[in-house]
């Protein structure tokens, strides 16, 4: 990030990076004093002078986060990830993207594609490289990378490399067994920690109320615990996968989509047969016609917005969810348009490559980055993401999308870029994450249960929604799927905390 000031003039330019990997609060809220810091909680009168963004409120439901470029108080703002801020005296802050690369395909064979995909990534860990310095590894496809990349590097010098997982005793969650394989493949020094409930209940409110703003990714607490086990150690810093999936097409969603977006390739007359045949209730009554009548009705939708067609927003009544004083304050099509606005900025027309352009700031900038930089903030560490630096990203552009995923073989290019070098188990497993299992928890754990029930209860009284809809999310999570509702719960429950933390009125 770099900040500059014109002394005469008292303008000011702030250029954030390609991805948004550090965040930029701005506060505007006094006129003629500017703050900008990298930490909401470093601005200056923030608890006696901020008052709650209700559409930041309503942002947070939609996305469990908030994206760029609101935030959750009235007049801060925060950087968008490749964006050129300008700020005069008289104007109030502008926001230019910078960084919208061609996706423009190489005339290099996809040897030489994968030669160098390879060669930038040893690169680019070993930049990352730090003395006292670890890994995460999860087992999947991009941590295992960088744990090789640095047992790789660490071994030329005689050192062996440091890596640690998070482990769940909850039976679809844990995935260690694959980071063992990894370990014992690139022969790192292998620390695993299970999580366990207590933990969650110990840590639930610290952690919470930690992030600069109200943040509902459930696995920060596995990355917490995950890089307090490495401090602990003495490890200083941390290096993370994050940004792999977004720059080698490795979301599931992405070869998902690619199956609907072949009704978009149909001749007009042809969609237009197949919706009236399709598209109604008396095919979704007969069995040998429900799954295509649900595949029209969800082509139909055009991307982004079909990434949301199961969003808690959308999946219920407004009116009935939130309270209609913040519904008289807010635009409920603002996330939506947001999204839109993002995916057709991308300079491609191939829908993966707009996906992932996306993914960009909604993934990673607001979500993954800010999970883990701010979890081994709490834990005492630094963390770095090699697999974003600058080169890659723009290599990675110049990699045509059939051939990061041609058909729906998931993450091809990338596979074959290190084949022989990870393990034959990693490579073809299949997706999987540092999860956290609170809704299966929290129906076993009195004290988790206790925690989240008192917290739903006091948010009933903040007038953000509707006290029926938090009574009917808490009753459906306890009779319902708990991976599912537990969700909904944890968001809301993760909000109340914060804000209570916070010293926040009711908005």
């Amino acid at each position: 990030m770099l900040l500059f000031v014109e002394k005469l003039t008292g303008n000011v330019s702030i250029i954030n990076d390609h991805v948004g990997s550090i965040p930029c609060y701005i506060d505007q809220r006094d006129d003629g004093v500017l703050s900008i810091s990298d930490s909401m909680h470093l601005l200056p009168n923030l608890a006696s002078g901020a008052d709650l963004n209700p559409q930041a409120l309503f942002n947070y439901v939609f996305y469990h986060c908030i994206p760029s470029p609101i935030s959750i108080y009235q007049g801060i703002s925060k950087l968008e990830p490749g964006v050129l801020a300008s700020i005069t005296r008289s104007e109030s802050l502008r926001q230019q993207n910078y960084y919208a690369p061609a996706f423009t395909p190489s005339n290099d064979s996809s040897e030489q594609l994968m030669q160098r995909c390879h060669t930038l990534i040893s690169d680019a860990v070993r930049r990352n490289m730090a003395e006292d310095c670890a890994a995460f590894l999860s087992g999947g496809l991009d941590s295992s990378t960088v744990a090789g990349m640095l047992a790789k590097h660490q071994q030329q010098h005689g050192l062996n490399a440091k890596t640690y997982s998070i482990g769940f005793e909850a039976k679809g969650y844990d995935e260690t067994e694959y980071a063992l394989i990894t370990a014992k493949h690139f022969k790192t020094e292998h620390k695993v920690h299970y999580l366990q409930p207590d933990e969650i209940a110990s840590h639930f409110t610290k952690v919470a109320g930690y992030f600069n703003e109200p943040f509902g990714n459930s696995s920060a607490m596995a990355a917490y615990i995950c890089a307090q086990a490495a401090k602990t150690d003495g490890v200083k810093v941390m290096l993370a996968g994050d940004g792999g999936d977004e720059i080698f097409a490795g979301n599931e969603r992405y070869v998902k989509q690619k199956v609907f977006q072949r009704f978009a390739a149909l001749p007009g007359p042809l969609q237009k047969l197949l919706s009236l045949s399709l598209d109604n209730h008396l095919a979704d009554k007969v069995p040998l016609l429900k799954k295509g009548s649900s595949y029209v009705r969800q082509a139909k939708v055009p991307l982004p917005d079909r990434l949301d067609s199961y969003n808690f927003v959308n999946c219920f009544n407004l009116t009935q969810m939130f309270s209609s004083d913040l519904l008289s304050q807010i635009d409920p099509e603002l996330p939506a348009a947001q999204k839109r606005a993002r995916y057709n900025a991308c300079v491609s027309d191939d829908a993966v490559d707009k996906m992932m352009y996306l993914d960009w700031k909604f993934t990673l900038a607001d979500n993954d980055f800010v999970k883990v930089r701010q979890m081994c903030q709490l834990a005492g560490v630094e963390v770095r993401f090699p697999l974003i630096e600058k080169e890659l990203v723009d290599f990675s552009c110049t990699v045509a999308a059939d051939i990061k995923v041609p058909g729906q073989k998931l993450r091809d290019f990338y596979k074959n870029s290190f084949r022989g070098f990870l393990p034959d188990a990693t490579l073809s497993k299949s997706k999987h994450g540092f999860g956290l299992p609170f809704g299966v928890w929290m129906k076993q754990r009195p004290d988790l249960q206790r925690i989240a029930l008192n917290a739903l209860q006091q948010f009933k009284q903040r007038n953000i929604l509707q006290a029926s809809f938090i009574d009917q999310a808490i009753h459906t999570f306890e009779k319902g799927h708990a991976g599912y509702y537990g969700e909904l719960v944890w968001i809301l429950v993760v909000l109340e905390l914060w804000l209570q933390q916070h010293g926040a009125a009711n908005a």
